[in-house]
């Protein structure tokens, strides 16, 4: 999508040219992560489509700075991650899965979700 990778650039160049963003960093990002959040929560409450539109891109930018301050992933690697994780926990529309109705899909959400965390313990050991 052109708009993103536009995106993408934008956050770039903020990061290497603009004093303030160039300083930050995960941590310092946090408080503003939660603000932007609780706007993006006022904006639905409000039903606002235009305010919706620019807090959840607000969310959307701080997900780029993270990646773009990063030395150990990247917004590719946030995108492949997202993408194969919904393809795994949406076996139901990828593979042909039972699912019918919401509560079938919730039930089989967990259980996947609780073997993946008990894969990544695993790794851990």
């Amino acid at each position: 999508m052109k708009e993103f990778d536009r995106l993408v650039k934008v956050v770039g160049r903020l990061r290497k040219e603009c004093p303030w963003d160039r300083e930050q960093t995960h941590e310092t990002l946090k408080p503003y992560m939660v603000e932007e959040l609780n706007e993006s929560l006022e904006a639905i409450d409000s039903k606002d489509p235009v305010r919706m539109v620019d807090e959840l891109g607000d969310q959307l930018l701080h997900i780029l700075m993270h990646a773009e301050i990063s030395d150990k992933f990247t917004i590719s690697d946030i995108v492949k991650n997202i993408t194969e994780k919904m393809i795994r926990r949406h076996p139901h529309v990828f593979y042909g899965g039972g699912a019918k109705t919401k509560e079938d899909v919730l039930k089989k959400w967990h259980e996947i979700k609780k073997l993946e965390v008990k894969k990544s313990e695993k790794k851990k050991d």
